[in-house]
């Protein structure tokens, strides 16, 4: 008889793992306050599945995941466990308050990965069988993984998986965890499991690629095609090395190839651009600007041909509307005469859609820039967005006030307070440029052994007011960190960034060195 959890077999169910997978790339570490909004927008979007996290990681990771599953109104809220009784306990613990829990527990499979293990193939099953039970005994809702699945012996990987279903597991998920696979492998290793493994119809099959290859999007449908229901994927495709599955790329799909790919999802697809944008400000990793669906050259047609082909017809270039994925044109300019109604209006064309409190605090950063710019572009008040909500936390430093003398002749020299904890403190510092004596300035009145691993400038528009953005990357003890900001002046972008990203620093000081889950699906 099917999981009481299975979906019909035109629906695929969307498990967004951003919070969990998305987080471990280098320097993406999220605040709490973060992730709890990403997890309402995700919520709100439709999505069917969110794994929020690694309860057992940090204490950080289990108070996020326990919140996320209180506040929870439509998703499932999942907790990722290892193949061990403490693991589960935790993330049972983390997730139990939600109004539907599931556990997701793994191992890995493949020889190399029980080389690592140490354990024998029949000490491995006897470990996930007592696991999987283990979970089943405590959550209704059991996902379990093979770890590096797409490397592990055909006929191994068919009797482990027989062992977690017969154990208990409601969701078996095929995670190509170095993104190794091709699409035609990935259909052919769904489609033999659910024909050889017994009790495979009683069960939801999953898929959950990595795009080490560029494939991670085509494996995922075609383990659809194949038989999947359930695609593991994450905002943007952020993830370790090349990233995962895109959500917003796996969900398009289906749904402008509806007539070769039948299935449906329950993602209100219009939340896209917005989650995406959102995603990009906390993550600090910036979408490139060819990304499909979200990227911002999407939707531009530069070409003569592709210009009159859309001035007279648009589907002759676009297989979407702009308007699919949340964005709508408008014709309103904004400048230092336009009013917050016409802010709102502009933003939420944009897929930001503010209370009036956050509209209130965005319009005053608005003003000041339109005091400098004649006028205001989206690509700005995208920039603007972005750069307000990484100032919105509680961040323990600010910058007051800066300002640096530069020119033919060295050294340069910064003159900067920073309010640190409430308290302003001022210094004086050189260095071998403006941004280098900043940076100085900024190590000088709070020391730290991070080092600077990226600096990366980009004019968020043209001309000689534009704004830049600034990323900075800082590594430190194996912390790795990202900030990001923009402003007119390049200078004070780079200072701040440097000042959001050892903010960042400190919050992953506070919460110690997590648990290590490197690797991980």
């Amino acid at each position: 008889m099917p999981s009481p959890t299975a979906p019909d077999q035109d629906q695929v169910l969307i498990f967004d793992t951003t919070l969990r997978d998305g987080e471990q790339s280098p320097g993406a570490t999220m605040t709490h306050a973060e992730k709890l909004e990403i997890a309402a927008l995700l919520d709100e979007m439709g999505v069917d599945i969110i794994e929020a996290g690694f309860p057992i990681a940090s204490e950080g990771d289990f108070a996020a995941v326990s919140e996320i599953a209180m506040a929870s109104r439509n998703s499932m809220i999942c907790g990722l466990a290892r193949a061990n009784f403490k693991d589960i306990d935790r993330a049972w613990e983390a997730v139990k308050h939600a109004v539907r829990p599931r556990i997701h527990t793994f191992i890995g499979t493949s020889p190399l990965h029980r080389e690592i293990t140490k354990l024998t193939q029949e000490e491995m099953v006897a470990r996930i069988h007592d696991t999987v039970t283990h979970a089943r005994n405590l959550c209704d809702n059991v996902q379990w993984s093979p770890m590096d699945a797409t490397r592990t012996e055909h006929d191994y990987l068919r009797r482990v998986v027989e062992t977690a279903i017969k154990a208990g597991a409601t969701t078996i998920n095929i995670p190509d965890t170095v993104g190794y696979t091709a699409p035609r492998e990935s259909a052919d290793l769904i489609a033999m499991l659910i024909a050889e493994v017994p009790g495979a119809d009683e069960v939801t099959f999953a898929t959950h690629c990595h795009n080490d290859l560029g494939m991670a999007t085509a494996n995922s449908l075609a383990a659809v095609e194949a038989g999947a229901r359930q695609i593991e994927c994450t905002i943007n495709g952020l993830g370790e090395r090349a990233g995962n599955t895109a959500l917003e790329e796996v969900v398009m799909a289906m749904r402008v190839r509806n007539d070769i790919m039948p299935y449906d999802t329950g993602i209100d697809t219009t939340k896209i651009i917005g989650l995406s944008r959102r995603v990009a400000a906390v993550s600090g990793f910036a979408v490139q600007p060819n990304k499909a669906i979200v990227g911002k050259n999407a939707f531009a047609h530069e070409s003569g041909i592709h210009q009159d082909g859309m001035l007279k017809n648009s589907e002759t270039f676009e297989i979407m509307r702009p308007s699919d994925i949340g964005l709508s044109e408008t014709s309103l300019v904004m400048g230092k005469h336009s009013g917050r109604a016409a802010l709102r209006s502009k933003l939420k064309n944009l897929g930001y859609d503010l209370a009036d409190n956050q509209l209130n605090d965005v319009f005053v950063r608005f003003k000041a820039l339109a005091d400098r710019k004649k006028e205001v572009y989206d690509d700005d008040l995208i920039a603007l967005m972005t750069d307000a909500s990484v100032e919105a936390g509680n961040d323990r430093i600010r910058i007051k006030f800066l300002r640096v003398i530069c020119g033919t002749e060295a050294p340069q020299s910064a003159d900067l307070t920073l309010t640190i904890d409430g308290e302003d403190r001022q210094v004086t510092a050189q260095g071998d440029g403006p941004v280098d004596a900043s940076f100085n300035a900024v190590k000088a009145l709070v020391p730290h052994k991070a080092r600077l691993q990226l600096y990366e400038v980009h004019a968020v528009t043209a001309g000689t007011d534009a704004q830049a953005t600034v990323s900075v990357r800082l590594e430190e003890d194996g912390r790795i960190v990202t900030g990001s900001s923009a402003d007119t002046d390049t200078v004070v972008a780079s200072a701040k960034a440097y000042v959001a990203a050892l903010n960042r620093l400190m919050v992953r000081r506070a919460a110690g060195d997590p648990v290590s889950y490197k690797d991980v699906i």
